[in-house]
């Protein structure tokens, strides 16, 4: 099916900001976007944070304002789930049976909450947790708070939704599978300081832990038992243990996957003309080397950008050191690096007990990995954590952990700037 449509399947950032970037590329034919929600195209982050804490309005969403897609001829399909991927004939066909040619094609179908297989699972008032309609579901059982809320899942998102919960005035108890939270991410040492962050404020823990059954009566939830027979009650009980990437399309196309799907550093699959973006590709770094999936919003928005201009035959890659942030209760972190590098505890600048430090990650004594927790932006600690990653010069832990050596002086000549 010979045609010169530029088609995107994935409503999420990476998709809206390769149809952003083809435009400001220049590129003048057909692109559609096929949206499989029936939202405009939004970004995720503030869902588990400054949305669901009604801080922030549904107009702080939009990858783009709503009418940018028309002004700019950009064909938006909300509601449009892709069904099948013909890569010998270049065509995708939709759920109401249509066929779209494609002279490219970029997947950026993201991920699907990962769900755990226990009894009671469909009750009402479980939940999984990964849309906007996810969010407004959960700000609304939880905004009158005085209710027992169960966490299940000790990672970023689980430990997000356990502060927004316990910030509307509800009892929160999480459950984890590791003995620390966020251990896996972070380590023990900085994983201890976000429980005993969250414990201050009146979050209980089972670590580790893990829920055997949820009970119900009259198909609503009242408790979970846990792998240890302890019953916690439950008004609501949100599940939060991970997310999957989506290569249903991909498989069934032939696509080459492994753990989402792979592509090489210009964020090309093994199919001729199929591209793949965000939280669903698997894509080869430069700097290491070696394939890196992110889950977070800037690969997402990073590689959309990068598949656009490799969509239109430019020499782009994606190389951009990996950054995500979090905001629980008065902490606000940001990290940047490459957590599979990470080998050790981290170098600290500052007080972990003031909440407010640095902390530097080295592997082979370069930096690999870096995080902020409320350190004043005037000294742009991430712009120097991502220069020390990308300099790959040998730093002394005890000029990391020394304020008076200032960062930028860890910095070769050359990567000043």
């Amino acid at each position: 099916m010979a045609s010169d449509n530029f088609v995107i399947v994935g409503g999420g950032l990476a998709g809206a900001t390769a149809a952003k970037t083809l435009r400001a590329e220049g590129y003048g034919g057909p692109v559609i976007l096929l949206a499989e929600e029936g939202h405009h195209p939004y970004l995720r982050p503030p869902l588990s944070k400054e949305f669901l804490l009604g801080k922030a309005e549904d107009d702080a969403l939009p990858v783009v304002p709503a009418g940018w897609y028309a002004q700019n001829g950009v064909e938006l399909r909300l509601g449009a789930a892709v069904t099948r991927i013909d890569p010998a004939a270049r065509s995708v066909t939709l759920r109401d049976g249509q066929s779209l040619g494609y002279a490219s094609l970029l997947l950026a179908t993201g991920a699907r909450p990962r769900r755990l297989p226990l009894p009671g699972s469909g009750a009402e008032g479980v939940s999984t947790f990964r849309t906007v309609d996810d969010c407004r579901r959960l700000r609304a059982g939880l905004a009158d708070g005085g209710r027992n809320v169960v966490m299940i899942g000790s990672g970023w998102i689980g430990m997000e939704l356990a502060a927004a919960a316990c910030a509307y005035g509800n009892s929160v108890t999480l459950l984890g599978l590791e003995e620390v939270p966020l251990g896996a991410a972070i380590g023990p040492e900085l994983g201890g300081f976000f429980r005993s962050l969250h414990e201050a404020n009146g979050v209980r823990f089972r670590l580790p832990a893990s829920a055997a059954e949820i009970r119900e009566q009259s198909g609503r939830v009242t408790g979970v038992v846990t792998d240890a027979g302890e019953i916690l009650p439950a008004d609501l009980v949100i599940i939060a243990v991970g997310v999957a990437p989506e290569v249903s399309l991909a498989e069934a196309a032939g696509i080459a996957l492994q753990n989402g799907i792979l592509t090489d550093a210009s964020l090309r699959t093994s199919a001729p003309g199929i591209f793949a973006a965000g939280d669903v590709a698997n894509a080869l770094h430069p700097f290491t080397g070696e394939h890196h999936r992110s889950e977070h919003w800037s690969n997402a928005l990073n590689g959309g950008k990068v598949a656009a201009r490799a969509m239109l035959g430019q020499d782009a890659v994606l190389d951009t050191v990996p950054y995500f942030y979090t905001d629980q209760f008065d902490v606000s972190m940001e990290y940047s690096g490459f957590p599979a590098l990470v080998a050790g505890p981290p170098a600290i600048r500052g007080s972990i007990e003031g909440k407010e430090f640095l902390a530097f990650w080295q592997r082979d004594g370069r930096v690999v990995a870096g995080m902020s927790v409320n350190w004043p932006r005037s000294g742009k600690p991430q712009k120097m954590i991502k220069q020390l990653i990308a300099a790959r010069t040998a730093v002394s832990p005890a000029d990391l952990t020394d304020p008076g050596v200032p960062l930028d002086s860890l910095l070769p000549e050359s990567q000043l700037y």
